[in-house]
């Protein structure tokens, strides 16, 4: 499907409500402050908006993190209605996001394997 621009205009500005609303606005205890919003999908009708949060912690944290969204779906959905002038409020699905921690475990692999292949090449040059 071609990407509308409208669309696209509004994830952003979605994307941007939420993320002020997650850092400042939330009094739940279960958000803390390593939560971000990474991306937000919506549909084309607008009934409908994947938001994808990412988490640094561990996984009771992470799952602490998602299930304090899931229970302020209804009060976010309502700001989000007062911030953002649109016709329909969509309706908010939160996933989470472990992308960062992948490139994180990524690079650490990276380094370790460039690490293990200047040592190779020392030992070598020492025979």
């Amino acid at each position: 499907m071609k990407n509308n621009p409208r669309i696209s205009r509004i994830n952003d500005e979605i994307l941007k409500e939420l993320s002020q609303i997650i850092r400042g606005e939330l009094k739940d205890p279960r958000i803390g402050s390593m939560t971000s919003v990474v991306r937000a999908e919506t549909t084309p009708d607008l009934k409908y908006c994947k938001v994808y949060v990412s988490v640094l912690g561990n996984d009771e944290e992470k799952n602490s993190v998602m299930q304090g969204l899931k229970n302020a779906t209804g009060f976010i959905r309502r700001l989000v209605a007062q911030r953002v002038n649109l016709r329909i409020t969509p309706e908010f699905t939160f996933k989470l996001d472990e992308s960062a921690e992948y490139a994180i475990h990524m690079e650490q692999l990276l380094r370790k394997i460039s690490k293990d292949l200047k040592e190779k090449e020392a030992n070598e040059g020492e025979e």
